[in-house]
């Protein structure tokens, strides 16, 4: 009977919190299909009192340009997760066997460059005079292919794994390379799905770097792009205000930016479910084995 209770009582608070969660995502919907004139005299709500789509028909007004700064995004996201996830794992792999003399120097090495930083200005000038990267598509992938932080928590993952299966590996003649590529990989599918996501959010996001370094507009990723087209409606409205020319028109500034959340955010949305359950089993690492 205890146990019913509470089972009831963790259903009841997950439905609860996710009911929560549900609500913001909900009100950005809405948001995104209302009139900017009824979100600036009643605010946003959960059901739009005045319908409109102004706010997609201006975000989707140049449709090529859109559909560049995807495919850019999709592009950069693919490449640098695919990249990132395998230099990252095998960087782990290497770090966590104890018969490689070096590894408490390289991880020592790792762990320093969290710590300290040459800074943006020397960054800027490596990337653009002695790299050349500038306006290609590498500067949006190579930069963000290594983060410590996930090769410490993919090297943890990997300690879990028996050594002893890369020793009766070893023992039947198969190599480094090929106990990493067809044993150890497979066995890390939960640590692999939870890294994955968390490197492709950060390329999909990504905007900064683009910010620095892409001038050409066939290069600009979906969220460079948003982020432009948002700063030239805040400038025209503020020089329409200024001017006070066309002082009646209402600019969907507000609605245009629920319309840019959901836009960015619906393909990230629409993978998840595909990698959840791996998600949760990498979420779990270091629990308490019963």
């Amino acid at each position: 009977m205890d146990k019913l209770l509470l089972q009831i009582l963790g259903y009841v608070v997950i439905t609860i919190l996710a009911v929560f969660c549900f609500i913001p995502f909900l009100l950005v919907v809405s948001s995104s299909f209302s009139d900017e004139q009824s979100i600036i005299e009643e605010g946003f709500k959960l059901i739009p009192t005045s319908f409109s789509t102004e706010a997609y028909s201006l975000l989707f007004k140049y449709p090529e340009q859109m559909l560049k700064a995807y495919g850019v995004t999709i592009a950069v996201t693919v490449i640098g997760t695919v990249l990132g996830l395998f230099l990252t794992s095998m960087t782990a792999y290497v770090l966590q066997r104890k018969d490689f003399k070096w590894r408490n120097q390289f991880s020592f090495f790792f762990f320093f460059t969290t710590l300290f930083s040459g800074g943006l200005v020397p960054w800027y000038l490596m990337i653009t005079k002695y790299l050349n990267m500038g306006d290609t598509l590498l500067v949006l992938i190579l930069p963000m292919l290594l983060n410590v932080f996930y090769i410490i928590v993919m090297k943890s993952f990997m300690n879990s794994i028996p050594e002893a299966i890369t020793e009766s590996a070893k023992i039947d003649g198969a190599g480094d390379f090929r106990i990493f590529i067809q044993l150890i990989l497979p066995l890390a599918k939960p640590a692999l799905a939870t890294i994955g996501l968390f490197i492709a959010l950060a390329y999909w996001n990504d905007w900064y770097n683009a910010l620095l370094f892409i001038q050409n507009e066939n290069l600009m990723p979906l969220q460079y792009y948003l982020y432009k087209m948002l700063g030239n409606m805040d400038g025209m409205r503020k020089a329409m205000m200024q001017s006070g020319a066309v002082v009646n028109m209402a600019l969907p500034t507000e609605s245009l930016k629920m319309a840019m959340t959901l836009v960015a955010t619906g393909p990230i949305l629409l993978a998840y479910p595909f990698i959840q359950r791996y998600f949760v089993q990498g979420l779990t690492i270091g629990a308490v084995k019963g």
